[in-house]
């Protein structure tokens, strides 16, 4: 039988979007969104967005499932690179099994478990098989109590998960000290049916300021490195000077 989408979530709560008690601890007001990636797992869509507050960096993971359920984990940068790290153990483990028994799954469907914590949080890995195929279902326990966090990602997608999260990793470190200059907070204007965010960030190459434009469910950005906001800025004044003096009617 060919693995198929897990069907956990269906079993297991989904998690709510609304904050939970320790979601102040990585995330909370006044977030910089830096990055993003978007994965197209079989049915599924997973969001690996890198954002940052006055606390630091952490990484948000939503997934969407194909009846748009969505629930979400965060991990600070270097619990993310830890799980990173277990995505290839869990992928080798993965390419070691032989084809699915969907007569004879075992008893737990566990076929094999892994633990991350980080101070007052533990991440559960593991790695089951049920009728529908074989997935990695992540579960994220939060202090004083509340509905656990959980994500299901399909077997087959896990190698393609950690390259994405690797790509992160790697763009912006796995630090999780607090960022030592705190950057201008971010901006945003309407023109006709477009929204442009201006955010400033910054990674291991220095800081840098993001332009997005978003229309529709249509989003583009550039980045611009901070040595470079000058001439940019004296380019955009030039364009502004030189419209202001065009006489009229051309």
């Amino acid at each position: 039988m060919s693995d198929r989408e897990s069907g956990d979530e269906q079993q297991q709560p989904q998690a709510q979007e609304a904050s939970d008690p320790g979601e102040s601890a990585l995330g909370g007001a006044a977030e910089q969104e830096l990055a993003t990636r978007t994965l197209h797992i079989q049915s599924k869509r997973f969001y690996l967005d890198v954002k940052q507050n006055r606390r630091g960096r952490f990484i948000k993971v939503a997934e969407v499932g194909a009846g748009g359920k969505k629930s979400r984990l965060l991990l600070a940068m270097s619990s993310a690179a830890e799980f990173r790290d277990f995505l290839s153990d869990f992928s080798e483990h993965y390419s070691r099994l032989g084809p699915t028994n969907s007569e004879t799954p075992p008893e737990d469907g566990k076929l094999k478990s892994e633990i991350i914590v980080k101070d007052n949080r533990r991440y559960y890995l593991d790695l089951k098989e049920n009728q529908r195929g074989r997935f990695l279902r992540v579960s994220q326990t939060i202090p004083r109590g509340g509905p656990r966090s959980q994500i299901a990602i399909p077997a087959q997608g896990m190698i393609e998960f950690r390259d994405a999260l690797t790509e992160l990793l790697e763009e912006f470190g796995t630090d999780d000290q607090e960022p030592q200059n705190e950057l201008p907070e971010s901006r945003s204007m309407r023109v006709e049916n477009k929204m442009f965010y201006f955010d400033v960030g910054s990674n291991r190459r220095g800081v840098y300021l993001r332009v997005s434009e978003v229309r529709n469910n249509f989003r583009t950005a550039i980045t611009i490195p901070e040595r470079s906001w000058g001439r940019f800025r004296d380019i955009i004044s030039e364009f502004v000077d030189k419209a202001s003096t065009k006489p009229e009617g051309e």
